[in-house]
């Protein structure tokens, strides 16, 4: 699976939240399905575990810059929680 096309797809055709708090908020009201921090994420509490309140985290092997771009944003993203995947595949990154 190419990840950078899936969180595209993601981002066009589904829900998603950017950055550390909204994760973080999306994981204790329970309104996301999955996590994605980037490589360099400063938040050890998301980036060092497999999973966050029962969310699945996915660790993304680049940094934040790469993150952002691959999500079509002109900024750095430190996590994307996806809240609906829309026509993505990126849910069966939970099973890695």
């Amino acid at each position: 699976m190419d990840v950078n096309r899936e969180i595209r797809m993601a981002v066009n055709t589904g829900s998603v939240d950017f950055g550390i708090k909204e994760a973080k908020e999306n994981v204790e009201n329970e309104e996301c399905e999955l996590l994605i921090v980037a490589s360099n994420c400063p938040d050890d509490t998301l980036k060092d575990s497999k999973e966050y309140n029962g969310i699945p985290v996915y660790v993304y092997r680049g940094n934040n810059q790469q993150l952002g771009s691959a999500a079509g944003k002109p900024f750095a993203v430190s996590a994307i929680s996806i809240k609906d995947a829309g026509n993505s595949n990126i849910l069966s990154l939970r099973a890695e």
